[in-house]
């Protein structure tokens, strides 16, 4: 039986080569974490016999690392970035390009009052570019109680409010407040724990039977149907709420619908919008 013949024509690179084909075994990549090292140790001009010394390993286990045949212990990591002067991010972020390490260098060999105004523009370009990107943000009254009692004018029901903010929508735009739905009278459309968004009803406009509204009466505030006999729950357990002319029944405005969770803005979209709106005061 003819011996098969090894193929030793492959570069000196390939260290590794399959006996039964002769044929250079490729390579696995290095982890990430192990490429890290060896650059951050070289590029520091430290030794791997010294590098060791420093974490108190042996020169055995810093090269193993270094070839990937083992990986450091995780709570060696705090000591490794010590040794090597560097950061968790420098271990496994993603590498500066040769653009981003000129960048770098250029920083680091600033003044300190240089340095603060290269601060404050890298943070003024990145608070212009995260507004940008965002959807614009409304400023609505919010209800979320009963109201105080003891209004002599119905109109100073809105010193009860405090502000919410929201993310523009058609729906948001028409709308001037936002109630709170306490109880379950207008399920199964409303329930309680729901955001319903109000247009406050103008000296031209007026809320037709059917429709629902937010009302006041007395100290107390509803979301109900507004229909000729009376405020109507849509809950059929609850009856209808009646009043006589000797009652005051302030109708605050239309309901337009339920503020959906994700209309509600996120609290760094709200202080962007604060401090947008207090610069150009």
């Amino acid at each position: 039986m003819a011996r098969r013949k090894i193929d030793l024509s492959v570069s000196r690179e390939a260290s590794v080569v399959n006996a039964a084909w002769g044929v250079p075994i490729e390579k696995t990549p290095l982890p990430l974490i192990c490429e890290r090292i060896r650059f951050y140790r070289e590029k520091s001009g430290l030794e791997q016999k010294a590098f060791a010394r420093r974490l108190g390993i042996t020169p055995n286990a810093a090269s193993n690392w270094e070839c990937g045949r083992s990986r450091p212990d995780v709570n060696l990591l705090p000591a490794i970035c010590r040794a090597l002067g560097i950061t968790l991010y420098d271990l496994y972020g993603d590498p500066l390009t040769e653009r981003e390490r000129k960048l770098l260098d250029g920083y680091r060999a600033l003044s300190p009052g240089n340095r603060y105004a290269v601060d404050r523009t890298v943070e003024t370009l990145g608070f212009v570019q995260r507004v940008g990107s965002r959807p614009e943000l409304r400023e609505l009254l919010y209800f979320e109680r009963s109201l105080a009692a003891g209004f002599g004018d119905p109109t100073e029901f809105e010193q009860e409010a405090v502000p919410i903010y929201l993310y523009a929508s058609p729906e948001v735009e028409r709308a001037d407040y936002v109630f709170r739905v306490n109880g379950d009278s207008m399920e199964p459309d409303f329930r309680s724990g729901d955001l319903v968004l109000v247009r406050k009803l103008s000296p031209a406009s007026t809320l037709h039977h059917g429709e629902i509204g937010a009302f006041i009466v007395g100290n107390e505030t509803y979301i109900k149907e507004y229909r000729e006999d009376g405020l109507h729950s849509l809950n059929k357990a609850y009856g209808v709420l009646r009043f006589d002319e000797e009652q005051a029944v302030y109708c605050i405005g239309r309901v337009l619908g339920i503020v959906s969770p994700d209309a509600l803005a996120d609290e760094e979209a709200v202080r962007d919008f604060l401090t947008i709106r207090s610069a150009a005061r």
